[in-house]
């Protein structure tokens, strides 16, 4: 094998273990707030519950584009916007007060 070869076989390998990595961290978030969340321990529209959803939907939509897997890109993409999305919403909804009577 040539240096040049070494090297991509290095890079290559680098990048699967980084992906394989992030799969494993973010899932495992996801699936500890799903876990919390059936027992009881946070509410669905925690501030908790959709921060790790976020980190984790990001964090698998990123493994899944460092391995090509454009199908799973979309899905965690959706995941992580939906739980921005309720965050966002959540804030803008604690910030409207009633008018004083």
């Amino acid at each position: 094998m040539t240096c040049g070869r070494r090297r991509e076989a290095l890079r290559v390998d680098r990048r699967l273990v980084m992906s394989e990595l992030l799969q494993w961290t973010a899932a495992v978030i996801v699936l500890c707030a799903y876990a919390f969340l059936l027992m009881g321990l946070w509410p669905a529209l925690s501030y908790r519950y959709l921060t790790a959803n976020l980190i984790g939907g990001v964090g698998l939509c990123a493994a899944a584009a460092l391995s090509h897997q454009w199908g799973f890109v979309v899905v965690e993409s959706a995941w992580a916007a939906v739980a921005g999305w309720t965050m966002l919403s959540r804030k803008r909804a604690s910030g409207i007060r009633a008018p004083a009577a």
